[in-house]
């Protein structure tokens, strides 16, 4: 073997062994870990409808009002880096627990602090913690079976989708009847609560890695060059989270237009209803369980790419419509684009999560961590170019940037099903 094959291998290939667990992945448990993610990815975007509350409190300046939204999801992107891979070093339950235990005091800060600087940094290491997401999920598939454990996934991945998309609406509603604080206070307290019970419920997990940590994090390029599941799965979900991103970052923009004329309430309204296309998160990890992956994905992105065009009807006009002719056909088909939109989305997810979680186990930490590193970079990417074709093109330009994100996803599927890969 040659010293770079050699290499590799001591990086790559199974260094670990699983310890025995001393307890599976019961239905019970598997919707306290749906909640437990839900819960938790609130952290990470709900303080985007609080800006203007947070920044007029605190007396942040204008240009940086964004920076109460921006820096959980910044420190959320350093915890996949420096703390998710510390799954495949560290036990498990201690490290989950310890994590979610400082960021609820994190949050605990960020609710009382009068000072700028002090609730900016509280903010960033709560979304940092809120990385314990990334350690729950692959604990929750090691738990399941592997003949079920896409099923697992894609139900624990159910609730870390709906969080996502009921945490803007559901911080409006805290903040609006009881102010921002309250809402930063409720979630410290809901995670120590969380930290409590799964320091009650978890089994121990001790990898057997004595590598040290600047190797394991050293790992992690070497895993991104040469694993291709993990790079077919990690940029086709990037493609498409850049998509969603880019659809729920300027619907409120168009939402408020004529001749819908919407307010927080019924922006609100309308991100419950899209979030009704995460039901099928299940029901996406059940097909890849019987091996219909790949069908499955591609039904994703077929799904996703006519929501864009019937939103692009509804939202812009293509074809002749007129949504003032016609307001309330045209909400209908905005919400029934929004969670087929969705549904395309944590399919595209939960399949390459249960691709991920089949892969090494000793490395299971480091994959998770990069998988959701990479499709996060594909969603900052998205946010920002919709802005852009917000301004340049309106909510058309919108529309074929997320058809764009989502057609690339689906030729890069294609090629590698002509090439005989599998999800």
């Amino acid at each position: 073997m040659n010293p770079s094959a050699q290499t590799r291998a001591e990086t790559v290939a199974p260094i670990a062994a699983e310890s025995p667990h001393a307890q599976t992945l019961t239905p019970l448990l598997t919707i306290f870990f749906a909640t437990a993610v839900g819960v938790i990815v609130m952290n990470l975007f709900a303080a985007q409808p609080l800006t203007g509350q947070i920044s007029r409190s605190l007396h942040l300046a204008p240009q940086f009002a964004g920076l109460a939204a921006m820096l959980p999801q910044l420190g959320y992107a350093a915890g996949l880096v420096l703390l998710v891979p510390l799954c495949d070093l560290l036990e498990n339950r201690r490290l989950i627990v310890h994590t979610l235990a400082c960021c609820a005091v994190a949050l605990g800060i960020a609710m009382f602090s009068a000072s700028r600087g002090v609730f900016l940094a509280a903010v960033f290491a709560a979304g940092a913690a809120s990385s314990v997401i990334q350690m729950l999920v692959p604990m929750a598939a090691s738990m399941a079976p592997e003949s079920h454990r896409g099923r697992a996934v894609g139900n624990v991945m159910s609730g870390l989708m709906l969080g996502i998309l009921l945490s803007r609406p559901a911080a409006s509603l805290v903040a609006g009847t009881i102010g921002w604080r309250a809402f930063y206070g409720m979630a410290g307290a809901i995670d120590a609560l969380l930290a409590v019970v799964l320091y009650l419920q978890l089994p121990t997990r001790t990898p057997a890695n004595s590598t040290r940590y600047g190797t394991l994090l050293g790992s992690l390029w070497t895993l991104l060059r040469h694993e291709r599941v993990l790079q077919r799965n990690a940029v086709s979900a990037a493609l498409v989270m850049g998509a969603f991103s880019a659809f729920w970052t300027a619907i409120g923009l168009r939402l408020v237009l004529p001749p819908f004329n919407f307010g927080m309430n019924g922006i609100a309204l309308f991100a419950l209803a899209g979030a009704a296309g995460a039901i099928v998160t299940p029901l996406a990890g059940r097909a890849g369980d019987r091996g219909w992956g790949r069908r499955t994905v591609f039904a994703g992105h077929m799904t996703m790419l006519v929501a864009l065009v019937a939103i692009g009807v509804a939202g812009s006009g293509w074809g002749g419509f007129s949504a003032r002719a016609h307001p309330l056909l045209a909400v209908a088909m905005l919400v029934a684009g929004a969670a087929a939109l969705d549904a395309g989305v944590v399919t595209d997810q939960t399949l390459g999560r249960r691709a991920i979680n089949l892969m090494n186990p000793a490395a299971r930490g480091r994959l998770n961590g990069l998988f959701v590193g990479v499709f996060f970079i594909g969603g900052a990417l998205g946010t920002v170019l919709a802005g852009a074709m917000w301004a340049w093109a309106g909510w058309g330009g919108v529309c074929m940037l997320g058809f764009a994100f989502t057609g690339l996803a689906c030729v890069l599927r294609l090629a590698g099903a002509a090439g005989g890969s599998e999800v």
